[in-house]
């Protein structure tokens, strides 16, 4: 009699893309959230930028970014705020507006750790790259892009990480992606999905994620009275720190 050999089942390895919204020094915040989302070494973790600024732990935050990096796929999107850091590590001026806006935070943190090394987490900053694209078609970025050519024909590259008015004219568009109207702008045509942080979703009345047109808004004010978002590319399932203020209840954040 002959029989017939069935392979064995396998059981397929689900690979997440997780896409992390701004951390502005929550490193309490950071930690819980990458508890609640079960992260592994099996996902691939985009970071939309502004790790620094507001609470306390600035430079714990990069400092334990850059040990993630030796163990998990990561792609770290520069932010305005992260520029600004950048530019005090390599000059040691700070720059005014910066330490009105959360600046000041950072500088602390460094001072309180005089054991990191932070000439590392300049070139940590100084590598990072202002956009990614990846095999789906889909945009992270930190801000915006103004470009009807997209991103890489932008003229001023501060756009990436400043610019709001992609959001803006996204937010006419609420009830989701409906690129047959006439007035659907060029640029968010040019991708599937765009995903950015920079404008807190808590401006808005909301401290979940938000979608206008096709683009995903995952600041969720972490830096004021909000939480902290991980956000799966893949499901649209998210995970959420607690209210990062009640993680530093001393301290006042950016508000």
């Amino acid at each position: 009699m002959a029989y017939r050999l069935h392979p064995p089942k396998i059981h397929k390895i689900m690979h997440r893309t997780l896409v992390i919204g701004d951390i502005h020094g929550g490193y309490k915040a950071l930690l819980q959230v990458f508890e609640r989302a079960k992260v592994t070494t099996q996902d691939k973790l985009i970071f939309l930028g502004d790790y620094v600024d507001g609470w306390s732990q600035s430079a714990e935050v990069i400092e334990y970014l850059l040990e993630l990096d030796k163990s998990h796929s990561c792609v770290f999107i520069k932010g305005n705020h992260d520029v600004w850091c950048q530019d005090w590590l390599k000059t040691n001026l700070p720059d005014r507006r910066w330490l009105i806006h959360g600046g000041a935070a950072a500088v602390e943190s460094y001072f309180a750790n005089k054991k990191i090394d932070r000439h590392k987490h300049l070139s940590f900053l100084n590598k990072m790259p202002f956009y990614a694209v990846d095999s789906q078609n889909n945009l992270y970025i930190h801000a915006g892009f103004t470009s009807v050519e997209g991103p890489k024909k932008e003229f001023n590259v501060n756009i990436y990480n400043w610019d709001r008015t992609l959001w803006e004219d996204a937010l006419d568009f609420e009830e989701g992606l409906n690129q047959d109207v006439l007035q659907y702008p060029e640029r968010m045509q040019l991708f599937n999905e765009i995903f950015i942080g920079h404008t807190p979703t808590i401006n808005y009345n909301k401290d979940t994620p938000m979608l206008a047109g096709n683009v995903w808004n995952i600041d969720t004010g972490t830096a004021f009275t909000g939480k902290l978002t991980v956000l799966d590319v893949q499901s649209k399932a998210y995970w959420q720190s607690d209210k990062v203020m009640d993680l530093y209840p001393n301290e006042k954040g950016r508000n």
